[in-house]
């Protein structure tokens, strides 16, 4: 019998191309981590002084004054927002999502509100704010957000998001100045970005970043900022946070993960990653219908990823058939398909183990020579992507 896990537990074997997703497990996480949350999970602690200590490491890599660590970035979001609106007030706390203060307005880009599996605005909600959306989808000027301050307005939350609209909207500076200039702090949410320090350091007051994904620690949150505000949304573990506790393996795994970054051979993994991507485009390059191309990440973080554009009408499948067939099998291959009805998704080499970047090509060489051996053209009904998007999710756990 296998040695992994998942085959023991009547898991499909995974390869994930598809990034840090949540829904695949965000990344691998590093060894420090796991040794980490080995060692301390035996004994106890006392929660608030491990978080203590958690901060100092957080304020050292990212340049805020204070931080903790919470159950996910999404947390993160509502606790930040739940400390502008109460800020100190125990009572306050307690209350929530009920606010006893007018000044729960909350300021969001209408181009950031996405979903990153829930909706941004439900974790503002969810901490009591009212969101108001600024500007249009593919625009916002300086005029839209200075009107929408009011005395009413308690916090602006920026998204930093592969998913965002990405032209025609305010930047971070320019959201930070006009808030700053009314005295409204703004919040960063930035799940799934490389840069710790980038986003304090161009003025944000708290930003949130995801302890999982790119540092490779467990499933957690990491709040950073401002003291007054970092511990105003820390005490919100009395009230709305006691159900996005973090417990004390989490809280010790992303410290490790957070000094582990810190001596991580970045360059080294740029360049292995490269590799990968080469060997991909090798393997579609002069295959009819295939465009392959090495694009650096739409956020700036320091990787790139391959877009693997198909042509129906020559490679006789569609990119959504094409990124199912990957799917299927028994080493199933998860790509990023989040724009497949443009015809294209990605593949992304971050979450590889040694290997397995062999068996991504094997997979797209073999379901590609099975597409154009076939007489007719694979084409899935694009509108049945939508009809049965969550067939699966409303049949759990069946």
């Amino acid at each position: 019998m296998s040695d992994d896990i998942r085959t023991k537990l009547g898991l499909r074997p995974v390869i994930n191309v598809s990034g840090t997703m949540t829904s695949l497990g965000a990344s691998i996480v590093v060894p420090e981590a796991i040794a980490a949350m080995a060692a301390i999970l035996p004994q106890f602690v006392e929660i608030n002084d491990l978080q203590r200590k958690a901060s100092a490491i957080i304020s050292r890599l990212t340049g805020g004054e204070a931080g903790f660590v919470t159950a996910s970035c999404s947390s993160g979001i509502s606790l930040a927002v739940a400390a502008t609106i109460t800020g100190p007030d125990l009572l306050a706390i307690e209350k929530l999502p009920e606010t006893s203060t007018d000044k729960n307005e909350v300021l969001v880009q209408m181009g950031h509100m996405v979903s990153y599996g829930a909706p941004v605005d439900q974790s503002i909600r969810l901490a009591g704010g009212k969101v108001v959306m600024v500007g249009q989808a593919t625009s916002t000027h300086r005029y839209h957000m200075e009107n929408a301050i009011t005395d009413s307005t308690a916090a602006a939350v920026y998204v930093v998001s592969h998913h965002v609209v990405d032209y025609g909207l305010l930047n971070l500076k320019e959201f930070v100045e006009i808030a700053h200039a009314k005295g409204v702090p703004v919040i960063v949410d930035a799940a799934s970005e490389y840069d710790l320090k980038l986003f304090l350091a161009q003025g944000a007051d708290i930003v949130l970043y995801s302890g999982h994904k790119f540092l490779g620690g467990p499933t957690s949150g990491i709040v950073a900022g401002k003291k007054e505000l970092v511990r105003n949304a820390f005490l919100q573990n009395m009230g709305i946070g006691r159900g996005m506790k973090v417990g004390k393996e989490s809280i010790y795994g992303v410290m490790a993960a957070l000094e582990a970054w810190e001596k991580r051979d970045h360059a080294g993994i740029r360049e292995r990653e490269a590799g990968y991507l080469n060997l991909w485009k090798q393997t579609l390059e002069n295959r009819p219908g295939v465009t392959a191309l090495i694009e650096p990440d739409p956020t700036n973080n320091p990787l790139d990823r391959m877009r693997v554009i198909i042509s129906p009408e020559e490679a006789h499948i569609t990119a959504w058939d094409l990124a199912a067939a990957l799917r299927q099998g028994p080493q199933p291959i998860i790509v990023r398909d989040h724009e497949v009805e443009h015809h294209y998704f990605y593949l992304d080499p971050c979450n590889l183990h040694p290997g397995q970047e062999t068996v991504v090509a094997s997979r797209l060489a073999e379901e590609l020579d099975k597409a154009r051996a076939s007489n007719e053209i694979i084409a899935t009904p694009i509108e049945d992507l939508s009809r049965h998007r969550f067939d699966g999710a409303l049949r759990w756990p069946d």
